[in-house]
């Protein structure tokens, strides 16, 4: 599987001085954060491929004009091509904004989706805005990294935890890949190509996950039939 990773810089090949064909190829690509709506509908639209994103730190915009026929991730786990991709968007909180949260937010946020990475057999990329504690963070308050990535890193061990936020532009030794263990870990500021196979199909986990989906699908519509005012219908 061929995937687009970008974030926080757009590229101008890819947008302003897009040619035919520069999108061909690709199976998904993944936004890692903090790229206008704007460009993530061209992409999606010149590729004709599946896009799906989660929010950077400065993506507030998204709340009222999300990019139109892309697929936000934030605290779900998607198949994509049979690629178990969970997403985890936001920053450590520096300022109070829009998509910050605390290192105790973060954790909790992974446990909510402790039975989803169950159902799936785990996870195999992990799409985040920010890095990981140390492993491509930087030391001031904004660019800090999530400890509990870490923690996500050491009890699932997925093949690749993709993030944005720290530009390559701040510094020439800033990594635009680290390994921890069995993980790799991307930076995908700008935009990197991505090769990667799925884990062969086991039959097990597709009854697991049908089942999980159709459960996710059952709270969905009970909660879509309940208003403030009138409650249940």
């Amino acid at each position: 599987m061929r995937l687009l990773l970008v974030a926080d810089e757009e590229d101008p090949y890819l947008y302003d001085h897009y040619r035919p064909g520069v999108l061909a190829g690709y199976d998904a690509i993944l936004s890692a954060g903090d790229l206008k709506a704007s460009y993530l509908e061209f992409m999606v639209t010149m590729a004709n491929r599946p896009l799906y994103y989660i929010r950077g730190n400065h993506d507030g915009l998204y709340a009222q004009s999300p990019p139109q026929g892309c697929e936000c991730i934030e605290d779900k786990l998607v198949m994509v091509n049979g690629l178990r991709v969970l997403g985890l968007g936001g920053c450590v909180r520096y300022s109070g904004g829009p998509d910050q949260y605390t290192q105790a937010q973060m954790r909790r946020r992974i446990r909510r989706l402790r039975l989803a990475l169950w159902a799936a057999g785990g996870v195999d990329l992990v799409l985040t805005h920010a890095p990981a504690a140390g492993l491509g963070d930087q030391p001031d308050p904004a660019h800090r990294g999530f400890d509990a990535f870490l923690e996500l890193i050491d009890r699932y061990h997925p093949a690749y935890l993709v993030h944005g936020h720290v530009h390559l532009r701040y510094g020439h030794d800033i990594p635009r890949r680290l390994t921890r263990a069995d993980t790799t870990l991307l930076n995908a500021n700008g935009k990197y190509v991505l090769e990667i196979d799925p884990p062969a199909p086991d039959t097990v986990l597709q009854r697991r996950w049908k089942w999980y989906t159709r459960l996710q699908k059952l709270f969905a519509r009970r909660e879509s039939d309940f208003t403030p005012e009138l409650g249940f219908h």
